[in-house]
């Protein structure tokens, strides 16, 4: 992949032969956006309870989803998950939309980030033996994931998207900021 940003006057995303993004519209928007971005679920582990109260106050909507599983068999606990039995969704601050209430987004998530580091595997011998490595490891990897990979629902970087760079980078050019 090049390393070349668009030419001069052309919208990010258009000069990879693909339609421009739609531009933000400065103004009272900004206040909408930003409220739609401090809305988030969890799951029922209640670390999260905390750990959002700490990033965002009662300021974020913030819903709970939590799935019942059925007891385990002795002998299956350990590579075989539990049978699902059901869900509950709880609202825990502000006004979140109990229809958006789903942890999909984060599970894929996940599963992205298991995809491109084996480190985050469960059963693997691709482990880091120090956390700063592991640190740095993530670090890379949410480099990459943000301003080198082109994503097929954006047709750009999320960088690109969101308008934090304006050009497609290398992965010289994340080698070059080490």
């Amino acid at each position: 992949r090049a390393a070349a940003g668009p030419p001069p006057g052309k919208p990010p995303g258009a000069w990879l032969g693909r339609p421009p993004l739609p531009q933000r519209a400065p103004g009272p928007s900004t206040r909408s956006t930003w409220r739609r971005i401090r809305r988030t679920t969890s799951d029922g582990y209640k670390v999260y309870l905390e750990a959002v109260e700490q990033a965002f106050g009662s300021d974020i909507d913030y819903g709970m989803l939590i799935k019942i599983y059925a007891q385990t068999v002795e002998g299956q606990r350990r590579y075989s998950p539990s049978e699902y039995i059901e869900c509950r969704k709880k609202l825990v601050t502000g006004k979140p939309n109990m229809s958006h209430i789903s942890t999909s987004y984060i599970e894929r998530q996940n599963l992205t980030l298991r995809m491109h580091m084996r480190r985050f595997t469960r059963l693997t011998n691709a482990f880091s033996k120090k956390v700063e490595n592991h640190a740095h490891a993530f670090a890379l990897n949410a480099m990459y994931y943000n301003f080198v990979k082109i994503h097929g629902s954006l047709r750009v970087t999320p960088a690109m998207a969101t308008g934090v760079t304006d050009r497609l980078w290398g992965m010289a050019d994340l080698v070059a900021l080490i």
